[in-house]
């Protein structure tokens, strides 16, 4: 026998065992009517009326439903609810200027546009066939009164959501993740932490980014409480983790650095201690900061290396029996590490260095782009465009990023492209964009500028020119202006002699 494993799984036995239970706690504060505690036979109630209300806008199966939304629990079960119906569900940075939000809903042809009412006026141009603010003319959209037309034919190779990542290229690539892609991943993810429906998960993920990760559908699959935070900010973290009795959370290492700092100043005792687990991932942080994790907040750290392209899980690194009685420097030393490779997950380095992979959870390819696909699934391995090894105990450890690719706060940002958008500020002659280390946001996005003859420019300059035509989080933070830069003999700008200036002394060329 065989049954096609599908997203709808998770919902569904949500509804089944853990109906009555609260799944879900929306955002108190938000432009739209927060939901408030939702049950998950509510959620999945709401999800199929949902699924009615596209029915009677003709959004057939394999149609495209595109969402720009910061945490909420419609976006939530807009996740759970869309890939359920064989629909595909198009989440989109809400922090990406119009004009990019506008490439995606037309690159991936969306007729489906739902917006958060605190973006509407910045995105008032992006249009699609259908567009509603994930408000009033949400709720409306919705349908109580009919049942959804069900999934003819459940696949579970189908497209289940196309999630957009900055690469090697000016333009996001649209990332096809299958329903087996996200049940795989969900799976093992919550095999591997040890998920449970006694865990309380906050969302201190932005759901948008690689579907939350995939922790959406695993929690919902336990039964676990989930907590919808809106906005980043370490003491509401920490309010938060104390009101919901939070056990488990995911972000990159600026949350967590976030919490750091105020944790130094609250009050009393740390909420969550010995309670809290966390998954950490994005860009691989100091084994320092990993330290403070467990000796100032006594909140259990783990590791996870993956991409969008891979749902994102490859390799996880948790603490181990065998690590408990270490020195607190060498247990974190231990946890510095990307891991080893998740169930189900084959690694292996090439010639050049580069981690390549096979897992269950790499994408199909992707959207309406056969070169990029052939170019990242050559030889039947998924080529991750990052430089690292393996050591004797099958352990990755991540040094540098083939791709031009910074990650900074837990977000990929194309070199090329703000390359693209300085290059055509009037005064730039030449520019090189590269990643250096900085302790709060992992890698900073920096600017090596030479100015034309005869024209003046100063980083301000620059910067609010950037800001001005791209997401503020890929504006370079830093201009150096330089008389040259450093080239080939065929005139190829070294950029690895530009990140020596910086990266001098370190082990590895990430951060």
């Amino acid at each position: 026998m065989r049954v096609p494993l599908t997203s709808r799984d998770f919902l569904d036995r949500a509804e089944l065992v853990y109906g009555d239970r609260v799944g879900v706690v929306d955002e108190p504060t938000q432009p739209a009517p927060s939901l408030g505690e939702v049950s998950y036979r509510e959620v999945a109630r709401r999800g199929r009326a949902l699924q009615a209300g596209l029915d009677e806008l003709g959004i057939g199966e394999g149609e495209r439903v595109a969402i720009v939304s910061h945490n909420s629990a419609r976006l939530l079960e807009l996740l759970l609810s869309v890939p359920s119906s064989g629909r595909v569900a198009v989440p989109i940075n809400f922090r990406l200027s119009p004009e990019e939000v506008t490439y995606i809903v037309g690159h991936s042809g969306a007729r489906v546009l739902l917006v958060d009412p605190e973006l509407e006026t910045s995105l008032k141009g992006v249009r699609a066939e259908h567009r509603f603010g994930t408000g009033e003319e949400y709720e409306q959209l919705l349908r109580h009164d009919t049942e959804p037309r069900p999934w003819a034919e459940p696949d579970e190779d189908a497209t289940a959501t196309i999630n957009y990542t900055s690469g090697t290229t000016a333009r996001p690539k649209g990332v096809q993740m299958t329903h087996r892609n996200i049940w795989v991943n969900a799976v093992t993810f919550g095999m591997h932490m040890q998920i449970s429906d006694r865990d309380v998960y906050m969302h201190t993920l932005p759901m948008f980014h690689c579907n939350g990760w995939g922790l959406p559908y695993a929690m919902a699959g336990v039964g676990a409480r989930q907590v919808v935070i809106r906005k980043i900010d370490g003491a509401e973290i920490l309010r938060r983790v104390d009101q919901h009795g939070v056990t488990v959370m995911a972000g990159a290492p600026a949350v967590w650095n976030a919490v750091l700092d105020a944790a130094a100043d609250w009050d009393g005792e740390i909420p969550g201690r010995d309670r809290v687990r966390i998954i950490v991932a994005g860009a691989p942080p100091p084994s320092r900061t990993i330290a403070r994790v467990e000796a100032e907040l006594g909140w259990e750290f783990n590791q996870i290396y993956g991409l969008t392209e891979t749902a994102p899980l490859l390799t996880i690194n948790r603490p181990r029996a065998e690590t408990d009685g270490l020195e607190p420097e060498e247990r974190a030393r231990s946890l510095s590490r990307a891991g080893v490779p998740s169930l189900g997950t084959r690694l292996q380095i090439s010639e050049s260095g580069e981690v390549l992979a096979r897992s269950n959870t790499v994408l199909a390819g992707y959207w309406e782009n056969p070169d990029a696909s052939a170019e990242a699934l050559a030889d039947d391995w998924f080529h991750t465009g990052d430089g690292g090894s393996l050591d004797q105990d099958g352990y990755l450890t991540i040094s540098d990023r083939k791709k031009d690719v910074i990650i900074t706060g837990g977000e990929n940002v194309s070199s090329i492209e703000v390359e693209d958008v300085v290059f055509s500020h009037p005064a730039v002659a030449e520019v090189a964009v590269i990643g250096v280390p900085d302790e709060k946001w992992g890698e900073l996005v920096t600017a090596i500028v030479v100015l034309a003859e005869g024209e003046q420019a100063t980083e301000a300059d620059i910067i609010a020119h950037c800001k001005a035509r791209i997401a503020g989080y890929k504006a370079p933070k830093r201009v150096e202006f330089r008389d040259e830069l450093a080239r080939t003999a065929t005139g190829k700008i070294q950029k690895f002699k530009l990140r020596q200036d910086f990266w001098s002394g370190s082990e590895r060329q990430v951060n």
